[in-house]
């Protein structure tokens, strides 16, 4: 079972391709997160807001969208 599953995520995000782009985009930013994390600097990026049993950051990204989250296009 995919999860969240893409009901629940169109339920926030209406146009899945909206939702496609403020997922990879989020993903990249937990990829620079963590990445700078290791290094020892971390700064403008977002820690990740939710606390998630995968390691796969675009399956983070999902489901902070799931959990209502981020601020993304007009609703910021």
């Amino acid at each position: 079972m995919i999860y969240p599953k893409l009901d629940d995520l169109t339920h926030v995000v209406p146009s899945k391709y909206a939702l496609v782009i403020i997922a990879a985009k989020r993903a990249r930013q937990l990829n620079t997160y963590h990445h700078m994390l290791g290094e020892g600097v971390v700064e403008d990026v977002a820690p990740p807001l939710v606390d998630s049993r995968s390691k796969n950051y675009l399956t983070m990204s999902l489901e902070e969208i799931a959990q209502d989250r981020l601020a993304w296009g007009s609703r910021r």
